[in-house]
């Protein structure tokens, strides 16, 4: 990983996800080499129209970028970054991002604006932070993953942006609604500090962002993710109407003060399905992508391997002595310090 700023010239190499119409795409082109030719910096820009065809742009972009000793790019939503980074983390790459998702949650951890010309200009200006990312068997997230509820809600909420548009107040209302529905609880055992215990939950998710919980309530876990931790929550099994108050504490930042809330830290667990079970796969969302994954599940944090590119002011924060957004532990008010 580049423990050092790239040179001054370093050509950008952008790997833009469309998830758009023709006129947005244009303009976000024109942007970006807009502002990187006025730098007087090199940009080579691949736009990626078929979101099957992610992955295997940014393959060959990172090779290349390795080769050249490029700053390796992703403009898009948090999907799009975690899958250009772990490219860049492959190939040993410096990494930037263009936010442009719904929640950009770890653009915002990392104070990276929001307005693509501005962003833009901090990659110009910025300067190289290693920071930890989260393993779940081979695929890496940069801000949550997740098994149960949460993926299907994932899913949903997809189906429900294409049929009503992509905002934030679409993907609450859809978060809600499947919620809100009928689902199934998963029986699953966890090795955790080498012991197994055994977890009953709709959902067990696995966070790697700050912002993320801080914004529902979760405080002692925050402080667990500037330790080289990961934070899991996993809700007990309740009827609809509880439900429904989880919801509603998550939204006021509050969650942490619920007694229907499992959390815990940890730097690596393995989920198994119960004995005499036939599950051999499970669906694992990782930064919103849903795929299914092979049991068992192992979630590990891997410290410092993603070289980031951030804004100068955020890296002298981080040296003044403010948290690095992101990454001790003490259990959750409400919750266990393990599983049991």
């Amino acid at each position: 990983m580049p423990t050092t700023d790239p040179r001054p010239d370093a050509p950008f190499y952008v790997v833009l996800n469309a998830g758009s119409g023709h006129a947005e795409t244009e303009l976000r082109c024109s942007t970006i080499r807009d502002v990187l030719r006025e730098a007087g910096r090199r940009c080579e820009l691949e736009v990626v129209h078929d979101a099957a065809q992610l992955g295997d742009v940014a393959r060959r972009t990172a090779a290349r970028a390795a080769a050249d000793g490029a700053i390796l790019v992703a403009a898009g939503g948090d999907g799009t970054l975690n899958s250009v980074a772990h490219e860049a983390v492959r190939q040993g790459c410096v990494f930037g991002v263009l936010p442009q998702g719904t929640f950009n949650y770890f653009g915002r951890t990392h104070g990276i604006p929001e307005d693509l010309g501005e962003a833009v200009r901090a990659l110009v200006r910025g300067r190289v932070r290693p920071v930890q990312i989260g393993m779940v068997n081979e695929r890496i997230f940069l801000v949550n993953a997740s098994v149960g509820l949460y993926p299907r809600l994932l899913e949903e909420r997809e189906h429900d942006k294409r049929q009503y548009g992509r905002s934030r107040v679409v993907a609450i209302l859809s978060a809600l609604k499947t919620a809100l529905g009928r689902h199934r609880n998963l029986r699953i055992a966890l090795e955790l500090d080498g012991r197994v215990r055994h977890l009953r939950t709709p959902t067990l998710f696995v966070g790697n962002n700050r912002l993320q919980m801080e914004q529902v309530g979760m405080g002692p876990l925050e402080e667990a993710l500037d330790g080289g931790r990961l934070a899991a929550i996993a809700p007990k099994p309740v009827g609809k109407l509880r439900m429904l108050g989880l919801l509603l504490r998550g939204a006021l930042g509050r969650l942490g003060e619920a007694d229907d809330v499992v959390a815990f830290a940890f730097k690596t667990m393995t989920v198994r399905a119960p004995l005499l079970s036939r599950r051999r796969k499970m669906k694992v969302a990782t930064d919103g992508e849903v795929d299914k994954l092979a049991m068992p599940l192992r979630f590990q944090v891997i410290e410092d391997r993603l070289a980031l590119l951030v804004p100068n002011a955020a890296t002298d924060a981080v040296s003044d002595g403010a948290p690095p957004g992101g990454q001790s532990a003490a259990p959750a008010r409400g919750s266990a310090a393990s599983p049991a």
